[in-house]
């Protein structure tokens, strides 16, 4: 009796080894996958992101499989992959969050119910989740929004003039933090640069905001185009990126020539994405 029992613990002890190592190797291959998908083009990017999404929702409830989702999501608000990657990496998170919930610290939001907020907010994704916090999220945007649309600033460019966002009345405003270090900030670039030069007749304005220093912002510029037509605007003690509630790189506000908020990223998007909320603003984009 004593040897069957001990067969029988060793047989269960095995099963959860080899139950945590299978685990394992699934998500070290999720986590492989979704660090993989920047080199990935748009067009096949969406299909990558719901094969993914796919396996993060088959996983065991668990802080990894949320931190797996999690990850998976800010890759798919990244470009312009297609709505529905973008649809099946959200729901691969809602399931993950309702069932292993998060908790904030004291009585702030948990990060991950503002990224999903986020997503339903300014992308008009569809989620399932139910609980408390995606209402509490919900609230804290509408009110970060309604302080940005109040926003006012002044900030110096690279050449020490001063800007400030309200005498810019009048033209339509886009305001986009970047920094040199941020990939997908860097990919946007070349798109920022066209959509500046080719609509400054109409009177757009690009403020791209950095919290780094000249030194690390020259250089890069130098490498990409020495006349960049976007206003460069340098951030160091973080001010506006505070005012503009800033938690993730790249991230634009646009506003039209009345100074109202009208659209707002969440990540990196495309010329023709770009191009969409500019229109929505009042620019003529057919010119």
């Amino acid at each position: 009796m004593k040897l069957r029992h001990s067969l029988r613990i060793t047989a269960f002890v095995l099963a959860a080894v080899c139950s945590s190592a299978l685990f394992a190797e699934n998500t070290r291959q999720i986590l492989d996958g979704i660090n993989k998908l920047r080199d990935i083009p748009y067009a096949k990017r969406g299909a990558q992101i719901k094969q993914l999404a796919a396996k993060i929702h088959d996983l065991p409830a668990s802080k990894e499989q949320v931190e797996l989702a999690y990850n998976l999501m800010s890759r798919a608000t990244e470009g312009e992959p297609g709505r529905d990657a973008l649809q099946a990496a959200t729901d691969a998170f809602s399931t993950a969050l309702t069932a292993t919930p998060i908790p904030g610290k004291k009585d702030k939001v948990a990060s991950p119910y503002m990224e999903l907020a986020s997503v339903v907010r300014y992308e008009g994704i569809h989620t399932d989740f139910k609980g408390p916090e995606l209402a509490q999220a919900m609230s804290e945007l509408e009110k970060q929004d309604e302080a940005i649309s109040k926003a006012d600033f002044t900030l110096s460019d690279l050449k020490g003039k001063k800007v400030k966002l309200s005498d810019l009345r009048g033209k339509i405003v886009m305001v986009n933090f970047w920094a040199t270090w941020c990939p997908p900030c860097r990919h946007e670039m070349p798109d920022l640069d066209a959509i500046a030069a080719h609509f400054a007749p109409q009177g757009l304005v690009i403020l791209a905001i950095t919290d780094e220093q000249l030194t690390k912002v020259g250089p890069l510029l130098s490498q990409v185009q020495a006349n960049y037509h976007p206003t460069i605007l340098l951030d160091s003690m973080k001010t506006v990126h505070k005012q503009f509630y800033i938690r993730g790189i790249p991230k634009t506000f646009i506003f039209n020539r009345e100074g109202k908020l009208v659209g707002q990223t969440i990540d990196e998007r495309s010329q023709h994405q770009f191009l969409m909320m500019l229109q929505k603003a009042g620019l003529d984009i057919s010119r």
